[in-house]
């Protein structure tokens, strides 16, 4: 069995998994930002993932494995707030602000980090597995 396969199929889930946390916490730290108009308030993005290389049998895995990842920003409507007083409000007085869902956003948070700490287990396996399939070709 090819463990390098298992190490890069955890490799790149660690990092889609990081790159789903930084793009929450920019969509959680731009919630509050206002814009001029409705169209350049900030759009919030998500992580969009593709599996690479996935063979029928674990161990006949043959070029790129694991998951490839891209960010795409949501079609989400802003949300507008009546504040008067604001430098970016319409004649109405109303403020568009992104149309970030904090509930989600949470949620999201706490996905990525179970499954960081899920590849990192599944790592951590896959080197015992190794170093004891070592120790057992040393003992022959």
């Amino acid at each position: 069995m090819d463990y390098r396969a298992a190490f890069q199929i955890s490799a790149t889930g660690m990092a889609t998994e990081k790159l789903r946390l930084d793009v929450t916490t920019l969509n959680l730290a731009n919630m509050h930002a206002a814009g001029a108009s409705a169209d350049q308030v900030y759009r919030p993005q998500r992580v969009v993932t593709q599996a690479l290389g996935f063979g029928a049998q674990f161990g006949r895995l043959a070029g790129a494995v694991g998951v490839r990842s891209f960010v795409v920003a949501q079609d989400a409507a802003p949300r507008l707030a009546h504040e008067p007083g604001h430098p970016y409000a319409d004649a109405r007085g109303m403020v568009a602000y992104p149309g970030v869902d904090q509930v989600a956003e949470m949620v999201n948070l706490n996905t990525a980090l179970r499954a960081y700490e899920a590849n990192v287990a599944a790592m951590n396996a896959a080197r015992t597995m190794a170093a004891r399939t070592l120790d057992i070709g040393g003992q022959a």
